[in-house]
């Protein structure tokens, strides 16, 4: 496998090292054991905070004959495919302290996919919000980062779905919140978010509930890196992150004074792919070839995420609906 990085990724590697603690004090080492936290509630069983697991879950994996005969001749013929990643923080995506190497679920289960399928994965990692529309364009095959399957994206993107994840909210320790429910339970507040995601989307969608109430409107801040919503919630910019479940779970086990909330909302998450594309049978049988022969709980049980598990992949599923509150 291949990896190209674009600038920026030393920056990116150094605001990692804000939430995992390897190298900053703001976010010191605190909270929940990963060792005897539930599945799926940390970022890796029995990984002490800061580290990252390293097992090889990938190496192992067969070609799956039955998938890669669906790919189209074009791709069996070059004998790769190209991905954009968008590298954000563990479990779903980081650099390892090399400051290149891309880990995470995401970056397992691509390496696995490709293997199955007998092809080499070529990686260019790629800011979250530029990689759709550059999928549309057909400058890479596939794109993953921890993308959501919405009816939005749906109109213009086709999905092939590894695990199901979501939107969580997390705050400082301090804070009366004890979980958000209903969004207005956010008004007055101020909450950090990545740009271009389903949490920015869903709180812009429903900013007009906060006057419906007769209250003041939360403010949204976002931000184009994780480890700067991060930042923002320590510093007291922000008052709550909305995040990924299990980035939030992970995230918090890293810092000091932070606490998670709750599950807001399920989404299905999946490899995004250009829509129409003939690419998609393969991917799917893949993964479920994955599913069959054990590898994709090894990934899960690595990142410790096993609540993520999904029964089998699907080609742009309906979009999970969205809480009434």
């Amino acid at each position: 496998m291949t990896t190209r990085t674009r600038p920026g990724t030393a920056r990116t590697a150094l605001v990692f090292a804000l939430i995992t603690g390897a190298a900053l004090t703001l976010t010191a080492c605190a909270g929940g054991d990963p060792a005897t936290a539930p599945a799926g509630a940390s970022g890796a069983p029995g990984v002490a905070k800061g580290a990252l697991p390293t097992e090889d879950v990938v190496s192992a994996v067969k070609k799956n004959e039955a998938a890669a005969k669906l790919l189209p001749a074009d791709v069996r013929q070059r004998g790769s495919f190209t991905i954009a990643s968008s590298v954000a923080t563990p479990p779903s995506s980081a650099y390892l302290p090399d400051g290149k190497t891309v880990v995470g679920v995401d970056a397992d289960f691509a390496a696995a996919v490709a293997k199955a399928l007998g092809l080499e994965l070529k990686r260019e990692v790629v800011g979250f919000e530029a990689i759709l529309p550059a999928l549309g364009s057909g400058k890479y095959d596939v794109g993953t980062g921890n993308f959501g399957v919405t009816e939005e994206r749906r109109k213009a993107i086709d999905f092939v779905t590894y695990i199901n994840d979501g939107q969580g909210f997390a705050s400082r320790a301090d804070s009366p919140l004890k979980a958000v429910t209903d969004l207005t339970q956010l008004c007055g507040l101020k909450v950090a978010v990545n740009a271009g995601t389903t949490f920015e989307r869903t709180l812009e969608q429903n900013k007009g509930r906060c006057a419906e109430a007769g209250k003041e409107p939360y403010e949204v801040n976002v931000y184009s890196e994780t480890g700067a919503i991060w930042m923002s919630l320590q510093q007291g910019r922000s008052d709550v992150v909305m995040n990924t479940i299990n980035g939030v779970r992970y995230a918090v086990t890293q810092q000091k004074n932070v606490k998670f909330l709750n599950e807001y909302r399920r989404l299905d998450v999946g490899f995004a792919f250009r829509k129409g594309t003939p690419l998609a049978p393969a991917f799917q049988a893949a993964v479920n070839g994955l599913k069959a022969d054990g590898t994709y709980d090894r990934i899960l049980r690595k990142w410790g995420v096993t609540g993520s598990g999904i029964a089998t992949s699907q080609i742009s599923p309906p979009e999970i609906p969205a809480p009434k509150k």
